[in-house]
């Protein structure tokens, strides 16, 4: 706050108690006083506790077996050995639940940047969700798409490609800026290393699994295969799916889906992840099933 507008809270404060005469002048030179006096401002900085990993923070105080414990905790990403002040959690891991329970609710309820999604080489269609809202509470709207995605895919879409690869959003818009610029192009690269035909890559906002199923019949391709945001947790707001099916058709069980799950950069990464799924496609086209009928 600047001496202008210091002053002018101090004469409204003055106006509304009806202060004058005498009292005001003192009043003016406290607040004189004020304005010149330096800030105090402390050196260091306040850590970003977001940029903790939690496999390695292990606060129990005098610990027995600490060292076999913390080895153990490191191949699992779970809030064990946070140790305790009393009856209650320290600070530190108290504040990194906070930060994990507002970037996952970031994750849900934001929208993906359509200027990136543009900027990845694709453009972008709906289902017959008209918000958020409607996405979260209603689950069957976000499986069709709306009418005009269907001509737009219609008219954009290579036809009858082997493979239709498409993004969606699903339950964290956080997961699609994290891994697709470089999941997507690992899956291209893959498939084009092994000379498998893909179509028209697409995004597709307020998209569930099931609609990749309706995608497929008006394609044509024999594979199709999502990357979509799954559900964020307290360990990761950032992780994707790729649920893959072999000639997927509106109404078939969810045995027919293959899923490649836990794509972040704490668990398989993006650049990884692709080169496997690109392997599940080759696969899945050489014994023409998916889902449980396939046997990797």
């Amino acid at each position: 706050m600047d001496e202008k507008d210091l002053r002018t809270i101090i004469e409204q404060v003055l106006s509304e108690m009806n202060v004058s005469g005498s009292a005001a002048p003192a009043v003016e030179a406290a607040c004189a006083k004020a304005c010149e006096a330096p800030a105090n401002i402390e050196d260091g900085c306040i850590p970003d506790i977001t940029e903790v990993d939690i496999r390695k923070q292990y606060l129990v105080e005098n610990p027995e077996h600490g060292e076999e414990y913390a080895e153990l905790k490191f191949n699992a990403p779970c809030r064990l050995g946070i140790g305790k002040a009393g009856a209650r959690y320290k600070t530190l891991p108290q504040l990194e639940f906070r930060a994990a329970h507002s970037a996952a609710q970031d994750a849900v309820f934001n929208d993906v940047d359509e200027e990136f999604v543009k900027s990845q080489g694709l453009f972008i269609v709906q289902t017959q969700c008209d918000s958020k809202d409607t996405y979260l509470t209603r689950p069957d709207l976000g499986r069709k798409l709306s009418p005009e995605a269907v001509a737009t895919i219609k008219e954009k879409c290579k036809k009858n490609p082997t493979v239709q690869i498409y993004v969606a959003d699903g339950l964290s818009s956080a997961s699609v800026a994290a891994n697709i610029p470089d999941l997507l192009p690992a899956i291209m690269q893959g498939l084009q290393n092994y000379k498998i035909d893909v179509g028209t890559p697409f995004f597709v906002k307020f998209g569930r699994v099931a609609v990749m199923d309706e995608i497929s019949e008006l394609t044509g391709a024999e594979v199709t295969c999502t990357l979509i945001g799954e559900r964020p947790g307290l360990i990761t707001a950032e992780s994707m799916s790729a649920y893959i099916a072999y000639k997927a058709t509106v109404g078939m069980p969810e045995a027919r889906r293959t899923v490649v799950s836990n794509i972040h950069r704490n668990g398989t990464i993006p650049a990884e992840a692709g080169a496997h799924i690109a392997d599940i496609i080759k696969i899945m086209l050489e014994k023409k099933a998916s889902g449980t009928d396939l046997k990797l």
